[in-house]
Parts: C-alpha cells; structure tokens; sequence
C-alpha cells in the first residue's frame, strides 16, 4: 500500500510541477531560477550530510553522485540566471564620456 501511496504523491508533483511551470511568465523566470538555485543548495547541503551519515560502499556512491549532481545543478543554475540578467542591461552606445 505504501509503493502505490508513494507512485501516487510522484505522479501528481509531476502533473502538478508541469503545470505550475508552464503558466509563468517569462518575466518571472529569472526570480524563480534564483529561488531554485537556493534549494539546490539545501540539496548539496542535505547530499554532504548524507554521505557522512554511512560509510557503507552504496551509500557513498549514492552520495558522491547526489553531491556532484547537486553542485552542477547550482553552478549551472546560476550560470544561466546571470546570463538571463546580463540581458536586462543597458547596453552602452560606446560614446566619449
């Protein structure tokens, strides 16, 4: 009953996340993508604490991977929310000043 429970709860963030995020204006995307690098960064936090909560092989592959996708994620993210705000800068015309 759990499994079913558990498949349900992840079929319907998944429904739900899709819709969420194809009803935001693009205005609104560069402040959601800062907001999301903040939680990748909770979840490079949480993967660090738990690869030192096991020191079984499993568990410290699992962890490596979960750090190292986590840290893509958040440098990546970020990466392209200050490409996104480079694009609302003026330009300058290259004038004398």
């Amino acid at each position: 009953m759990e499994a079913v429970f558990l498949t349900f709860v992840f079929v319907l963030s998944i429904f739900l996340g899709f819709e969420l995020i194809s009803k935001v204006p693009s205005t609104l995307h560069t402040p959601l993508m800062s907001g999301s690098n903040a939680i990748s960064g909770i979840t490079l936090i949480g993967s660090l604490a738990s690869l030192r909560a096991d020191n079984t092989a499993v568990a410290v592959a699992l962890g490596t991977l979960a750090v190292t996708f986590a840290t893509i994620n958040v440098v990546g993210g970020y990466a392209v929310t200050n490409r996104m705000l480079e694009m609302f800068k003026k330009k300058d015309k290259g004038g004398a000043a």
